[in-house]
């Protein structure tokens, strides 16, 4: 998505050990026509997987899985929480993955109530690294019995491996933007293709 890259390469900066900041446009301001495009690239590649529910990790996850959501025809979208709030009833499907921001482990929650073995999931999130809290989203998908159709991020950063560790899932993987190096400072992204 060349809109997306260009933003990159003009306001995303190298915090270090991998880090991106987009915070201008993604995980903190937001930028709502860039989102919205960024849903209908990604609801164009899964148009055809028919979900029924798009699921992500709350929160920067958020905007993407509803925009892309709403360009599938109004298909909800579910995030997982990581505090568990007195309105969601047990049990509930949980998992947990370490945070790359936080430098912890974070617990992933969906209640059943919008979570069921009839649903067709699309994984839609913020960032693609190293797969590992995606992974923990799969994994919910698989303990409700629903059947995971795809996954989805804004960015991937190849060189954290992450598409390798969700390989195992048999699924699409799509991402919006590649980033392919970022030592020494630099944001590398990988070139448009054709379909991309």
């Amino acid at each position: 998505m060349q809109a997306l890259i260009e933003r990159i390469r003009r306001e995303g900066e190298n915090l270090g050990r991998g880090i991106l900041k987009i915070d201008s446009f993604l995980n903190h301001q937001v930028d709502p026509a860039l989102m919205e495009a960024a849903g209908e690239a990604i609801a164009a590649r899964f148009a055809d997987s028919r979900p029924t529910r798009i699921l992500t990790a709350e929160v920067s996850g958020i905007i993407p899985a509803v925009m892309t959501g709403r360009a599938l025809g109004n298909v909800p979208a579910v995030y997982a929480r990581k505090h568990k709030p007195i309105t969601m009833r047990e049990p509930v499907f949980v998992d947990s993955a370490p945070s790359h921001t936080k430098g912890s482990e974070v617990m992933l929650m969906v209640s059943p109530e919008f979570l069921s073995a009839d649903d067709r999931v699309l994984i839609v999130d913020d960032f693609l690294a190293t797969g590992l809290t995606i992974d923990a989203l799969c994994r919910i998908v698989a303990a409700a019995g629903a059947t995971l159709v795809g996954i989805a991020a804004v960015v991937e950063k190849v060189f954290e491996g992450g598409r390798a560790n969700l390989a195992h899932w048999n699924v699409p993987i799509v991402a919006l933007a590649t980033i392919t190096d970022m030592s020494e400072g630099r944001i590398e992204l990988a070139t448009m293709t054709a379909d991309g």
